[in-house]
């Protein structure tokens, strides 16, 4: 395999994995270093280069160029911190054509929070994704949040932007289906609709990762 292509997937199980089991803040210089930390305490840190990952854990240090070493990296994590994510609840789940949950998005008009905590959620994604330019203010209002992002009534009313054509739909047409959980595919990496899980250097608060990552991305909690 590619080694380009070993270092994306290692990056995307890693992130998968420390997102859906673990609550931390991701804290990156912007440059090669990703760390995990817990109220300012250092629990794992990753170095970044072109062929490989160094994982700090405690003062040791492991080199990480495939899978397989990966995967001895998270029973390592797992033996040194229990998982502590509570994954939400999935008795009243509402489940969007790429089986992403429609009850947990900030655009679902049938969702059941409050409009407040909507444009709470809505400032938790604009922080996660970097939408907002330095000069421009947070979302106050839910007519501003709606301004720059309609609201969606659902795969069956055509999406957010009522015409059906999202590119999961597009892909599940090509593949002879109408929807994605329906292909012989699924789960595949096209079934994704928010921030890729690869390893970055940006700096996302763990209730931002909570709130504005995982509801949107596949089996990063679960889903």
């Amino acid at each position: 395999m590619d080694k380009i292509i070993i270092m994306e997937k290692i990056g995307e199980e890693i992130m998968r994995f420390m997102r859906g089991n673990y609550t931390f803040d991701e804290i990156g210089n912007g440059v090669d270093e990703l760390t995990f930390c817990e109220e300012e305490h250092m629990f794992l840190k990753i170095h970044i280069y072109d062929d490989n990952y160094d994982f700090y854990i405690d003062n040791d240090c492991i080199s990480v160029k495939d899978l397989e070493t990966l995967e001895n990296i998270k029973l390592q994590i797992i033996d040194k911190k229990k998982p502590n994510r509570i994954h939400f609840n999935k008795e009243n789940a509402i489940y969007a054509n790429c089986g992403h949950r429609c009850d947990l998005c900030v655009h679902y008009t049938g969702a059941t929070f409050s409009e407040e905590f909507r444009v709470e959620i809505a400032n938790r994604i604009e922080r996660a994704y970097n939408l907002k330019d330095k000069e421009s203010e947070p979302i106050s209002t839910i007519h501003e949040l709606y301004e720059k992002h309609p609201p969606c009534d659902g795969c069956q009313k055509g999406g957010i932007d009522k015409k059906f054509d999202c590119y999961q739909m597009k892909c599940a047409t090509e593949n002879g289906v109408d929807k994605c959980i329906n292909c012989t595919k699924y789960p595949c990496d096209k079934a994704c609709v928010g921030l890729p899980p690869e390893i970055h250097t940006r700096i996302i608060l763990a209730d931002d990762v909570t709130w504005g990552i995982l509801p949107f991305v596949y089996k990063q909690y679960g889903n």
